[in-house]
């Protein structure tokens, strides 16, 4: 099962390298930081190297984690799509918003719901390096600053309504979510 987990943290990887242009790679590699942390931390835990007392299951931190990087991804691109607007460098119309501050927060967002009551530096750290995301965006020249800006509450907010449909759907007592080997379930009872 984990390496289910795994498999599935190298898509996120990849899906975030997939069309991208111009880049120093460490904005590539740092919008996904703060995701991948909530999986390590939650392995750590597991495994006692770290004290993270999460009690969330596998399964329904996976399903929260594709639900948030879902719900951001649809709103930044259909976002980009209406916005039409040029790259500080001229190389394309997909400015606003940021796609890599959208999943650096998103992440970061994620990692303060999972492990920020273990302690504050958790938070400090993915917003830390949410927010490096979206300057090294800047730097390269790639968008403008209401880019970031926007993409960053994007992912933020993709996270949260993420965590709220998780409150009111996988936390019904009449519906089960479980995953099998090689198939995911879903039941409701009536």
């Amino acid at each position: 099962m984990k390496r289910f987990f795994l498999f599935l943290m190298a898509c996120f990887w990849a899906g975030g390298m997939l069309g991208q242009h111009r880049s120093d790679a460490l904005d590539d590699v740092l919008q996904h930081v703060p995701m991948a942390s909530v999986f390590a931390l939650k392995g750590l835990g597991e495994a006692g190297l770290v004290e993270a007392d999460n009690a969330t299951p596998w399964l329904e931190l996976t399903a929260t984690a594709i639900g948030s990087y879902a719900l951001s991804a649809a709103t930044t691109y259909s976002l980009k799509q209406l916005a039409n607007e040029r790259r500080p460098d001229k190389s394309d119309r997909r400015s606003f918003p940021s796609g890599h501050a959208t999943f650096a927060f998103a992440g970061a967002t994620m990692l303060y719901h999972e492990f920020g009551h273990v302690s504050p530096w958790v938070i400090v750290g993915g917003y830390g390096l949410a927010t490096l995301t979206a300057l090294d965006r800047l730097r390269l020249d790639r968008h403008y600053l209401h880019d970031v800006c926007a993409g960053a509450a994007v992912g933020i907010m993709g996270t949260e309504v993420a965590y709220f449909l998780k409150r009111k759907i996988i936390k019904d007592e009449r519906l089960d979510l479980s995953f099998t080997g090689q198939t995911v379930s879903l039941a409701y009872r009536f």
